[in-house]
């Protein structure tokens, strides 16, 4: 992540696509977001990356593994930008940050939390291999929970 990615990332949970993610919010609470996503890198060993078009190097959204006090399992996460949604960018980073997680660090299990009417990444997590796990711990009672392996 570097600073360039701010002002989207800002854009976005300001916008109402956030609404799966606690948004739409204010600066402040999306500042402190964007640097939870960079400060897991040195406490946890793992955290959030930027997606990049490889041709022009436009932030196309972001993946991560996320933890710590506000989420009871490892979590893989994701998020596309309105100009790169629906055309496989979050599949494909998904995939690389789980595989990552799994052959790389060494994490046993993820799951993916998730809004009940995100129906778009219930339905990504799903083509990743996750299943439903309605008896996961959540940091949200209302949340779904996807479980990656570990089934």
């Amino acid at each position: 992540m570097r600073m360039e990615d701010w002002p989207d990332y800002l854009d976005l949970m300001r916008s109402d696509r956030s609404r799966y993610m606690g948004g739409p919010m204010p600066e402040t609470a999306a500042w402190g977001l964007f640097c939870q996503d960079v400060a897991q890198w040195p406490l946890m060993q793992h955290g959030a990356l930027m997606i990049e078009d490889r041709a022009t190097g436009r932030c196309l959204g972001q993946v991560g593994i996320n933890h710590g006090p506000l989420f009871p399992e490892h979590e893989l996460g994701w998020f596309v930008y309105g100009h790169a949604e629906g055309k496989g960018f979050a599949l494909e980073a998904a995939q690389a940050m789980r595989d990552w997680a799994r052959d790389t660090r060494g994490l046993p299990e993820l799951v993916s939390y998730m809004d009940r009417d995100n129906h778009r990444s219930a339905r990504l997590a799903v083509r990743l291999g996750a299943v439903l796990d309605p008896k996961a711990p959540r940091p949200a009672p209302e949340d779904l929970v996807y479980r990656h392996f570990g089934q």
